[in-house]
């Protein structure tokens, strides 16, 4: 495939994608989820062990029950970090993080509670090797990614050292890149500063996060609709940057209310109806690629 990252390719051409997330872990988890419905896995530890010697063995998985129904040696992975975004100093002190995720072979990130921009330019920084070039002196710095775990990322991607280094890259900000990094803007204070951490190059999709968001604005258990309004005007706000910024919107869809949700403007649908509402939405927007 001209692209290793699947649901880059798809956003790439204008298509929502639709996740599901991994429950199995370790080699024949990575083995059972080769196969996946979805354009990519959400492979979650923001609430679960920081386990890298599971996530490694899962992306072996995948790698040896491949390649998937629409040619790709792997299905993307995303993985939730533990950290908080709470702001720079806190994003610096955990990009370890980052550079341990990413030499597992992995396709992104998704950095949870968002609230400073400053902490969005280390995450991206921390994600990017230093002979990148793209957008710094343009609100980046230079990336920060050092050498050392290349060489197992690109066994996994199925590429040589050299062009996994060239293409390890934040997509969109390089349009060769394979790298997806989202935000989750999750609590009242990731939402008023919502415009400008959308704004950092190098991330290419948010979330508002109803759970956690809902949480902050004093409900214990809102993760699903219906939703208060000021909970609704919360995900407008997320979704009027996502728009602003150019970056893909995450929602749960299903299949009564996926082709709405596309309209509005969801490029990335989730939930436990994901799978069922990916099938009215892939007919409605003409997907040709296989699952």
């Amino acid at each position: 495939m001209s692209r290793v990252n699947k649901a880059v390719e798809l956003l790439g051409a204008g298509q929502p994608i639709y996740y599901d997330t991994v429950t199995e872990r370790g080699y024949e988890g990575g083995k059972a989820a080769a196969q996946t419905w979805a354009d990519y896995l959400n492979y979650e530890m923001e609430h679960t062990a920081f386990d890298l010697t599971l996530l490694s063995a899962f992306m072996r998985g995948l790698v040896d029950g491949g390649p998937t129904k629409s040619g790709h040696r792997t299905p993307a992975v995303i993985v939730t970090l533990p950290t908080d975004a709470t702001d720079e100093t806190v994003m610096r002190a955990n990009a370890w993080m980052v550079k341990q995720v990413l030499a597992t072979g992995v396709h992104g990130i998704l950095l949870c509670h968002v609230e400073t921009a400053g902490a969005v330019r280390a995450f991206v920084e921390a994600a990017r090797y230093p002979f990148h070039t793209i957008g710094v002196g343009e609100g980046l710095e230079v990336g920060r990614r050092g050498g050392g775990g290349q060489k197992q990322a690109a066994a996994i991607w199925g590429l040589d050292v050299g062009e996994y280094l060239r293409r390890a890259e934040p997509w969109p900000l390089n349009p060769d890149g394979e790298l997806l990094l989202g935000l989750k803007i999750e609590n009242v204070r990731a939402l008023a500063n919502a415009e400008e951490t959308t704004k950092v190059p190098g991330v290419a999709f948010a979330e508002w996060g109803p759970g956690d968001m809902g949480m902050s604005m004093g409900y214990p258990d809102r993760h699903d609709e219906p939703y208060p309004e000021d909970m609704l005007a919360a995900r407008s706000g997320v979704l009027a940057a996502c728009k602003a910024a150019n970056l893909a919107f995450l929602n749960q869809v299903y299949p009564h209310d996926v082709v709405e949700r596309i309209e509005e403007g969801v490029r990335i649908g989730a939930g436990h109806a994901a799978r069922e509402a990916s099938e009215v939405g892939r007919q409605h927007t003409g997907r040709t690629m296989p699952w």
